[in-house]
């Protein structure tokens, strides 16, 4: 650890803050159960959801989530990501007011601990940026020399506009934005903003104090049973001027040393790397040596390259992004999301859609009813980072039956779910959400269109219905998870051969010897024979099969 922080601070500053850490380490230890399990199998599914994704009169959301959980997704799935939970004022909880509390309409610390005990639960760590309303920034703009450093600012006549312009980012606001303090007007670093307008300022992790600060967070949501760490925007958090501030040195220091942290705590405790406007190489260098960083990182091209296999018809893409993933260790996993919280990412999906192909699918997305999210260029020129659509509004056609919809949806599911990694499941997608446009029109901000929060009373309604939408779709999910969870070579390690045996159809198979299995899926209107080793396999429009093999 001590070498970790001299490297960040210099001997003096990395000596202390070494001791501050141990301080807080042993502050902890005998508050912080140590589980031992292993990382991850096939039966690992998760759930993403905000805290208030369900509400229901005069009850606290969180309770309410459990209640869902309860109901309709216990023994189903096995871990819960809930996106944050703390105070907020913006940015539906990434612009954190108070990272020691949680948000009193949401609930308190015991329902958190309540989920964390019945499920693996992951939380956000954000750590790149506060809300302009958390104290420390109040502080920082009323002058107390205390949080001065705590965050990247300059005087309006020293700011040093050609450094900036090498920074990448991933919004089209200005990188910098003028607040009135009591010493004088600040030019202040602001990486992120919400829609159009900035309500998140940068910390300064040159400061010592801010990596102590954050350190604290994440040991109390350790305490507190959370035991997967998503490190929200981490490709950004250390700040160089010359440089892009993006993937630097010391941002992976960082993340070596909250590993250290947990696998001293919490041997079984993970990281997880949101990293999505860099490459795949760049995401693969947050696994370190596979020992000493993260343990999983998004599969992020995958829903991108998903529509356009769909829309097109024709698997070769989505094989090729499969079989240009990297073979990972035993300890390292993909995470394979098709929808979350924010859009569909289009970055890293450009290493296999061409600029032709893009437009395709773009023009379909907007078809089906879909937004899109921009981010400035280097020729600054906007760019879409992201499109904004639910994923039954982008994967099925208003024209097609029901049955056919259903089809289509489940099977696009079944790809997540059979390609090496851990799924998860955005919670609009266990009932079929549609793209919610009341939503949109009140706020403006596009990834609200796939933020609908769900009338618990109305919900419950439904999925009594057995000929109900949500019903259906939420049967039709459920089976499909337990079918996954049955098949062992679904271990999100096991090995992964992609076939070539029709355009129409994406042909993986998983695992060895007998536990062995072939998983096909039909991306055409067609029924379509394959045969595979003399074995001859029948797949309806849309449809999919997983069956074992012996040969």
């Amino acid at each position: 650890m001590l070498e970790k922080l001299k490297f960040l601070y210099g001997e003096e500053k990395g000596k202390q803050a070494a001791l501050e850490i141990e301080k807080l380490i042993l502050g902890v230890k005998t508050k912080i159960k140590r589980d031992y399990r292993e990382f991850w199998s096939e039966k690992d599914i998760f759930l993403i959801t905000y805290a208030d994704s369900f509400q229901e009169k005069n009850t606290l959301t969180l309770k309410t989530l459990s209640k869902i959980l309860q109901l309709h997704l216990k023994g189903i799935i096995s871990g819960v990501h809930i996106l944050p939970f703390y105070p907020f004022s913006s940015d539906r909880g990434f612009s954190i007011t108070d990272y020691q509390k949680v948000k009193k309409e949401f609930g308190t610390w015991d329902d958190i601990i309540y989920v964390a005990n019945n499920y693996r639960l992951m939380a956000d760590l954000v750590l790149n940026h506060v809300s302009v309303k958390h104290e420390w920034f109040q502080e920082f703009l009323r002058g107390n020399p205390k949080y001065e450093n705590y965050f990247i600012s300059f005087e309006e006549d020293k700011v040093p506009w050609e450094d900036l312009k090498k920074v990448i980012r991933s919004r089209s606001t200005p990188l910098v934005t003028p607040f009135e303090t009591k010493n004088g007007k600040r030019q202040v670093w602001t990486t992120y903003s919400v829609g159009n307008f900035t309500d998140q300022v940068d910390l300064n992790y040159q400061n010592t104090e801010v990596l102590l600060e954050i350190i604290k967070v994440l040991l109390n949501l350790l305490v507190r049973g959370v035991r997967i760490f998503r490190l929200d925007a981490i490709s950004s958090i250390w700040k160089e001027l010359g440089t892009t501030c993006r993937n630097l040195p010391q941002t992976h220091t960082i993340i070596k040393l909250i590993r250290q942290i947990l696998d001293e705590l919490c041997p079984s405790a993970l990281l997880v790397t949101e990293v999505n406007t860099s490459s795949l190489a760049e995401n693969i260098k947050y696994l370190g040596d596979g020992k000493d960083e993260a343990q999983i990182f998004y599969n992020f091209p995958l829903a991108a390259v998903l529509l356009h296999t769909f829309y097109s018809g024709n698997s070769s893409r989505l094989n090729e992004l499969i079989m240009n993933l990297p073979e990972l260790k035993p300890g390292n996993s993909l995470f394979n999301i098709l929808d979350i919280h924010d859009g569909y990412n289009t970055h890293l999906a450009k290493e296999y859609l061409t600029e032709s192909e893009f437009t395709k699918v773009f023009k379909k997305v907007e078809q089906h009813g879909g937004k899109f999210s921009y981010r400035i260029g280097p020729d600054g020129k906007k760019i879409i980072k992201e499109m904004n659509i639910t994923w039954w509004s982008a994967i099925t056609d208003k024209e097609d039956p029901f049955d056919l919809k259903l089809r289509k949806f489940i099977t696009s599911r079944a790809i997540s779910m059979a390609i090496r990694g851990i799924p998860a499941v955005y919670y609009l997608s266990f009932v079929g959400g549609e793209n919610d446009y009341d939503l949109l029109g009140k706020s403006k901000h596009a990834r609200d269109i796939n933020r609908t929060r769900l009338n618990h009373d109305l919900l419950t309604a439904k999925l009594a219905d057995p000929t109900s939408k949500e019903a259906k779709v939420l049967d039709a999910t459920v089976e499909l998870i337990k079918k996954r969870k049955w098949f062992k070579a679904f271990h999100p390690n096991s090995r992964q051969e992609i076939l070539e045996l029709d355009d129409r159809v994406f042909v993986v198979l998983r695992g060895d010897g007998s536990d062995q299995v072939i998983a096909l899926h039909n991306f055409s209107n067609d029924q379509v024979e394959v045969k595979y080793k003399d074995k001859g396999f029948i797949l309806e429009p849309y449809g999919f099969l997983w069956k074992l093999i012996n040969f």
